[in-house]
């Protein structure tokens, strides 16, 4: 059960111009959203927003997502590349892009949104969160094919080959001969955990079902942005176990703490602290289109 992961980054091209996998990931998931958000607004789970109020706010979580996101990477992961070589800031479709500071400019725009609008702020992040797990799942498939985000090697009896590991382009093959050695078994020393499949299955797909079927009748508020936080903190805190971290940082103490470990530790505190506040907080009954006034 080994693979060589040799997937085309460059989806298409438009002439000088090309589309690449990771940035149709993003777009998906946006997409994803939209439809999903449509329903649960149909569904009245957001009182008082209707189709165009909430048209808007997704548009400020995607600026929330990209401009934090990267702006997350950068000060969170590798600082000193991006200050050294400004223009690199604006290659996202290179990779670069941090979910905790993607989460930061989320709950900004949220927070914006909801002031703007007269709701409370966790009404809104309630609403919001069982939306963002498919994002994440296309995020971390585009990570997969963009061949970064590696995980440890492995002897598991399944693993990927990622030509961009140092391990691999050392050798200097060009792709046929690199799948001749990897069909000869050449490479199998150099298989690795394939941790962003495994983020894409935990974060995206369980993470969805888990708070789309928790959501699906009223919960008190904090509940659901509780679940999500308490989720995402401890999924993402299990895998950097067999996930390789960022070269420039490595590992921050005890031979194994990575920063994605350090960053989850306070949405794990997070959220059970708001699934805590939710046993006495109001619950938001839900007001379906054809009920309003």
């Amino acid at each position: 059960m080994l693979f060589l992961n040799q997937i085309d980054p460059i989806a298409f091209r438009l002439g000088p111009l090309a589309v690449h996998w990771y940035g149709i990931m993003y777009l998906v998931g946006f997409a994803v959203a939209w439809y999903l958000g449509q329903r649960r607004v149909r569904a009245g789970r957001l009182p008082g927003v209707d189709a165009n109020a909430f048209g808007d706010l997704l548009f400020y979580g995607m600026l929330g997502v990209m401009l934090g996101g990267r702006i997350g990477y950068i000060l969170f992961y590798d600082l000193s590349t991006y200050l050294a070589d400004p223009v690199q800031v604006f290659k996202i479709w290179e990779g670069g892009m941090s979910f905790h500071g993607g989460l930061l400019g989320v709950v900004v725009a949220a927070w914006l949104w909801a002031r703007r609008h007269r709701l409370h702020f966790f009404d809104v992040a309630d609403f919001i969160v069982p939306l963002v797990p498919p994002g994440l799942g296309f995020g971390r498939l585009g990570n997969y094919i963009n061949g970064e985000l590696w995980g440890k090697f492995t002897e598991a009896g399944w693993g990927v080959v990622f030509p961009q590991a140092p391990e691999v382009t050392r050798l200097g093959l060009d792709p046929a001969a690199l799948r001749a050695q990897f069909e000869a078994g050449a490479l199998d020393a150099f298989a690795r955990h394939p941790s962003q499949l495994y983020q894409a299955g935990l974060e995206g797909l369980a993470m969805f079902c888990i708070l789309w079927w928790y959501s699906r009748k009223p919960r008190p508020r904090y509940a659901v942005a509780g679940m999500f936080a308490l989720l995402y903190g401890v999924f993402r805190f299990a895998v950097e176990f067999v996930r390789l971290p960022d070269a420039q940082i490595g590992y921050l103490a005890f031979g194994w703490l990575t920063m994605g470990q350090v960053l989850s530790l306070p949405l794990i505190a997070i959220g059970l602290l708001w699934l805590w506040m939710s046993r006495r907080a109001p619950t938001l009954q839900p007001q379906p289109a054809g009920d309003a006034a």
